[in-house]
């Protein structure tokens, strides 16, 4: 019987406006007294998670969640490689990370992003914490890409959606992940927001069907009802995160409890 309870990572996912659910999720695992040592997202879920390593309390989340709107994130640019300039949401994560670089966190982080002039995948913990999450999240065609140490970076999710080898490399014993995408569900396609989020969402789930995805325990809140856009389903989506997570608990403690008996 090992002596030594094992480090757990968390790797949460993409999908926009369902990553809501990863609120839910963390919800459960804090009150079940699972404890995050290792945390990695992409895209929402390196938003979240940046929020959770750097300190804010998860009622704060909630409640930011549910007053957040697509205003306070957008502010339109000339068309060059992106339709939002992405300043709105550079100050709100920074607000919101208080200005933390990854030195200060709670808990050890990671936001995954891509370089889309190499077509490179690329892991950031180091600096400021706002400059990753906004790298993570920059929606190619959406928001204009954010350069970061020379490298031209855009949203995580084009190659990695739930980075669960990167809770691994980080040092993760039990990792768990969280998909918020699986669930692919016909949405109504209205304008060109529309059409470049449903564009992405397809071309993700085809290369993450390809990829093999090693986590002990992976949570699938079902969200594929909410579109990308939805932001005012934020309830429900906190809601389908409780839900799944709980389904979950069991096996994350079997998982704990195996490898403590390794």
């Amino acid at each position: 019987m090992g002596e030594e309870r094992p480090t757990v990572g968390l790797a949460l996912g993409a999908g926009a406006a369902k990553g809501i659910a990863h609120i839910g999720v963390l919800q459960v695992l804090k009150e079940a007294d699972i404890n995050i040592d290792y945390l990695a997202g992409t895209s929402i879920g390196s938003m979240i998670g940046g929020f959770y390593a750097a300190g804010l309390d998860l009622k704060w989340i909630e409640r930011i969640a549910y007053q957040i709107n697509w205003d306070l994130l957008t502010d339109f640019t000339v068309p060059r490689q992106g339709l939002i300039a992405g300043k709105k949401v550079k100050a709100f994560v920074q607000l919101l990370t208080k200005s933390k670089r990854f030195s200060d966190l709670d808990i050890p982080f990671a936001a995954v992003a891509t370089d889309i002039e190499k077509g490179e995948e690329v892991i950031l913990q180091d600096g400021l914490v706002a400059d990753a999450i906004r790298a993570s999240t920059s929606i190619p065609g959406v928001y204009v890409p954010y350069r970061i140490d020379n490298r031209l970076l855009v949203d995580g999710a084009i190659l990695n959606r739930i980075p669960v080898n990167v809770v691994q490399n980080l040092g993760a014993d039990v990792i768990i992940g969280v998909d918020v995408g699986f669930d692919f569900q016909e949405n109504k396609v209205n304008n060109i927001f529309d059409v470049i989020l449903t564009s992405i969402r397809i071309m993700e789930q085809e290369v993450f069907d390809k990829r093999i995805i090693e986590a002990d325990v992976l949570i699938r809140p079902e969200v594929g009802y909410i579109a990308p856009q939805d932001l005012d389903r934020a309830e429900e989506a906190v809601a389908a995160g409780i839900e799944a997570a709980q389904k979950a608990l069991p096996q994350i403690k079997e998982s704990i409890e195996r490898w403590e008996e390794q």
